[in-house]
């Protein structure tokens, strides 16, 4: 229940709360993207408009530049031009009209004349012409008799002393420009403005929505006018689809998140039992040694008597060599009972101040010892200044001598035995290295695992008894190996705070 429990809090804090959170975000951060796209959209339309409209322009201001050419040749029979302007003005669409004006602005010769003749002098678009001797775009649309719409372009033509001499009008049809600009964007709707005053209209449907706010504002550069284009509405759909994809991607992103994190926890949960398992082994070896190893030493110690009695009565040499195997296997038992009691014994010791430096020199003469019954050479570096550390002088004998031991039984042939001794500012540390056969490194895991041993002849209590004594000194132990190399075990014990003492 606890495991469902907690199974559905780290769901919720990996995978819910996340997918809320980070959708609302990106959900924000899609209709932000959404909206940017739709306003670039209709600012390129803007664009378009706008660029058709400045080809026209510049158009218009080249054809008539060509035609002052042939205008100046002929302003004393301005007549002979006529012919040339209504060629050019049935050849392209676009124009309304075009018309030759002298230097007052009198209408010369021209095509049909929709304006009002009288009116041209008056002009503020003439005006400026005459003044500045520039082209003039005007500003402002003229409706003429017939109800088309235009702008008028007026072109000065001047004499080798830059005089003005007579002055040509084109007038661009608005119209024409609207059919266009519905057959490039037929689905958008924009409108034309000079400051408030809307010059022309593309598909809009409703002219309230001029208010709206939903529309990007583009300036025309040979105008002195305003692109207005209606942003496009909300594809929902298209809305949907992205936010459909980023949640599918945040579902499997938080749950490979969860699966690794549940992952994780379930190595830890097991790690965890695997220790409570090696505990509870141990505790149920240390109850049933501590209540069946008394009993099974007293019959032991009557069985041993009465053979080393039976041995001296009967000195036949089968005989002798019956009870030799006997008396091999008692001492045996009494190996694994006596261990079976080490590992019975409650953690809590009467510790005392311990000299490790003395306690390694007075080992010294029995591990040499076995060492050159193994032809092994034992090599001793440890250091002359005392290493007080808190412990059982005893135990700790017995665990240097096990593991001593061990090292002797891994090689095969000759080698090196390395003892070790450092003081670091905290702690002391034993190093036990041979040159031995080494320890597979599947089997590294299991070697403080009750009963496991490598040994024909080991009851694999040895390196548990040794981590359980190491353990109770609140030290450390550690074995690292290698095949064909050897193995390093390496003890950790605090040492003696002498100013905690002394307070």
């Amino acid at each position: 229940m606890k495991i469902h429990k907690g199974n559905f809090f780290i769901y919720l804090a990996v995978v819910v709360t996340p997918i809320i959170l980070l959708g609302l975000y990106f959900f924000n951060q899609i209709l932000k993207d959404n909206e940017i796209k739709r306003r670039d959209d209709a600012l390129w339309v803007a664009s378009i408009y706008q660029k058709n409209w400045d080809q026209f322009i510049s158009e218009t201001i080249t054809s008539l530049k060509i035609l002052s050419l042939s205008a100046k040749e002929n302003l004393d029979t301005p007549i002979k031009m006529n012919p040339l302007l209504q060629q050019v003005n049935q050849n392209d669409p676009r124009y309304g009209g075009l018309f030759l004006l002298d230097h007052h602005g009198r209408v010369l010769t021209g095509t049909d004349l929709l304006h009002n003749e009288d009116d041209f002098p008056e002009k503020s678009l003439i005006k400026e012409v005459i003044k500045t001797k520039d082209i003039i775009v005007s500003n402002h649309v003229e409706v003429l008799k017939n109800n088309q719409r235009i702008i008028s372009l007026a072109t000065p033509v001047l004499d080798k002393n830059q005089e003005l001499k007579a002055i040509f009008i084109a007038d661009l049809r608005i119209d024409y420009m609207e059919n266009l600009m519905k057959v490039l964007t037929p689905d958008t709707e924009l409108y034309v403005v000079n400051g408030n005053k809307k010059i022309l209209e593309i598909n809009l449907n409703d002219k309230e929505q001029m208010k709206d706010t939903h529309w990007v504002t583009y300036p025309m550069d040979r105008l002195p006018w305003n692109i207005k284009v209606k942003i496009a509405d909300r594809d929902a759909k298209e809305i949907g689809k992205n936010l459909g994809l980023t949640l599918f991607i945040l579902l499997i992103v938080t749950h490979v998140l969860f699966l690794l994190i549940e992952y994780i926890l379930l190595r830890i949960r097991t790690s965890k039992e695997r220790k409570e398992n090696e505990i509870q082994k141990l505790e149920l070896v240390g109850t049933l040694a501590a209540s069946t190893a008394h009993e099974i030493r007293n019959p032991l110690t009557g069985v041993k008597g009465l053979i080393q009695l039976l041995s001296e009565k009967y000195t036949d040499k089968e005989d002798r060599y019956y009870f030799d195997v006997i008396h091999s296997e008692l001492k045996r038992i009494n190996e694994i009972v006596s261990e079976f009691l080490i590992l019975g014994k409650p953690t809590a010791e009467t510790f005392e101040q311990v000299n490790i430096t003395e306690t390694l020199h007075e080992l010294k003469p029995l591990i040499i010892s076995e060492g050159n019954s193994h032809n092994i050479e034992c090599d001793w570096q440890l250091t002359d200044e005392p290493v007080m550390v808190k412990c059982v002088k005893d135990q700790i004998k017995q665990v240097i001598l096990n593991l001593t031991k061990n090292a002797f039984d891994s090689f095969e042939n000759s080698g090196t035995l390395q003892i070790k001794l450092h003081k670091l500012p905290e702690i002391c540390k034993i190093e036990i290295i041979d040159t031995g056969k080494g320890i597979p490194e599947e089997d590294l895991e299991k070697i403080f695992l009750p009963f496991y041993t490598s040994k024909e002849t080991g009851t694999g209590l040895g390196l548990v008894i040794c981590k359980r004594l190491i353990n109770s000194f609140n030290g450390t132990i550690e074995i690292k190996s290698k095949e064909a190399v050897g193995t390093a075990v390496e003890i950790n014990l605090p040492l003696i705070n002498k100013k905690r003492n002394r307070i």
